[in-house]
């Protein structure tokens, strides 16, 4: 895979000018050819270091907050600032590494996270931003693209008689010109039993795919005639269902299989459930699932309303990467914590914070990615970043580059536009070093 080199973002001085020397121009070009070349040989090494890693993922987790979740109450924190909140930041199990005191067990694991302070996009909007968070492209006219689970769920190799693409406690973007065969399989609540997946009373297997064949006969002439998204769907939901309610993985939807110190221990709350269902998920073969946890958009009583997400979040992160590691499952899982944007540095006058884009945190961890280590940083009142600029598209290049998938490979959309898998992104050099 052609991965290209992350570096940061630099403003430029002005070159040319109107009263430039001629000997100024002949020094300027000498010295920018051998900046070139310079730079050239920087890139060829670091693309071959990049070139000699092996992709490791084979599946991956997504944590969503949505609403967007403070940086300055989670991973940035700044306390004592005029910023900064009431929050206290605690010492994690990396020296030098500081979290929020409400993520006391998050910070246990801090050993495998690379925290990445310097989140930027364009898009302060809701749900312009769920948009971009999900697939990596702002929106734009008719285009829908499809969203990184039903990306992973086609390039990656399904070996499991369940979905490629789960989304737990919210429901998501599809898999638009992919095909209806990679749209994510919503579990609307993981405290309730998953619905749809056993026949409806009186009818069996056979009985089942019988009618199956009878549908198939009758609706033959009109699906010849009306060719689409909609038909592919139509076909492909009966064809799903059919194979998951037969499969015998589909225990691990059964979260009463588990004992119960674990369940406790993730948090008997969806988000708490949610990941221990896409632990118990991806050890099944499933290769992608998003976990969400709402409420993050805080513009008023952000302090009380954060701290209570914060005791819903921390113990369920923390036991999921726990029990990856321990399952020698977290080195071919990568897992990303994110939310649509940041929240405002600056604390309104309802004790609130607002949308924030430039200078927000995302959290990577497993996946062949290095832990224990701190990518960018915010200036000193987080209200910018001062090192190591990450786009979201390159956030997502590098999310293919550790599941194996060529970032810059074209699909074509239903119209016959070629779009690429990543929206112009560079991989996160730092996150494979």
């Amino acid at each position: 895979m052609d991965a290209k080199l992350w570096v940061p973002e630099y403003d430029a001085p002005e070159l040319w000018h109107k009263e430039i020397s001629r000997r100024c121009f002949v020094k300027s070009g000498i010295s920018g050819f051998l900046g070139l070349v310079a730079m050239q040989h920087f890139s060829a090494n670091s693309l071959a270091q990049l070139e000699d890693i092996v992709p490791r993922a084979k599946r991956c987790i997504v944590l969503f907050m949505s609403g967007g979740a403070s940086q300055l109450d989670t991973f940035d924190p700044k306390p004592g600032t005029k910023n900064g909140g009431p929050f206290a930041a605690i010492p994690t199990s990396v020296r030098g590494i500081e979290v929020s005191e409400h993520l006391p067990q998050v910070a246990e694991q801090a050993h495998h996270l690379s925290i990445i302070r310097s989140m930027v996009s364009r898009e302060g909007n809701h749900e312009r931003a769920r948009y971009l968070l999900h697939t990596g492209y702002a929106p734009a006219g008719a285009i829908r693209h499809p969203t990184i689970g039903s990306l992973t769920s086609y390039y990656l190799d399904n070996l499991s008689d369940l979905p490629s693409c789960v989304n737990i406690n919210s429901p998501t973007y599809a898999g638009s010109f992919l095909g209806a065969t990679h749209d994510p399989f919503v579990v609307k609540d993981p405290m309730k039993p998953v619905e749809d997946l056993s026949y409806p009373s009186q009818m069996d297997t056979h009985r089942f795919r019988e009618r199956l064949k009878m549908l198939k006969a009758i609706e033959a002439d009109f699906i010849a005639k009306r060719t689409g998204r909609s038909t592919e769907a139509h076909e492909a939901i009966y064809k799903k269902a059919d194979q998951l309610i037969n499969s015998p993985k589909i225990e691990a939807f059964h979260l009463n299989e588990e004992p119960m110190a674990i369940r406790e221990a993730y948090g008997m709350h969806k988000f708490g459930q949610g990941c221990l269902m896409a632990r118990r998920l991806i050890e099944a073969g499933v290769k992608f699932v998003e976990v969400s946890l709402d409420g993050w958009d805080t513009h008023e009583n952000n302090f009380a309303r954060t701290k209570e997400l914060l005791a819903l979040l921390d113990p369920a992160f923390a036991m999921l990467l726990k029990e990856l590691a321990e399952r020698d499952l977290l080195e071919e899982t990568i897992v990303l914590w994110l939310g649509e944007f940041g929240r405002t540095p600056k604390i309104n006058n309802r004790e609130g914070r607002d949308h924030h884009t430039q200078g927000w945190s995302a959290v990577v961890a497993g996946g062949g990615t290095r832990g224990g280590q701190v990518i960018g940083s915010t200036n000193e009142d987080g209200t910018q970043v001062d090192k190591g600029t990450v786009r979201v598209p390159d956030l997502f290049a590098s999310l293919c580059f550790a599941l194996g998938v060529d970032a810059d490979e074209e699909n074509y959309s239903r119209a016959g536009r070629p779009i690429r898998v990543v929206d112009d992104g560079s991989v996160i050099e730092e996150l494979f070093e």
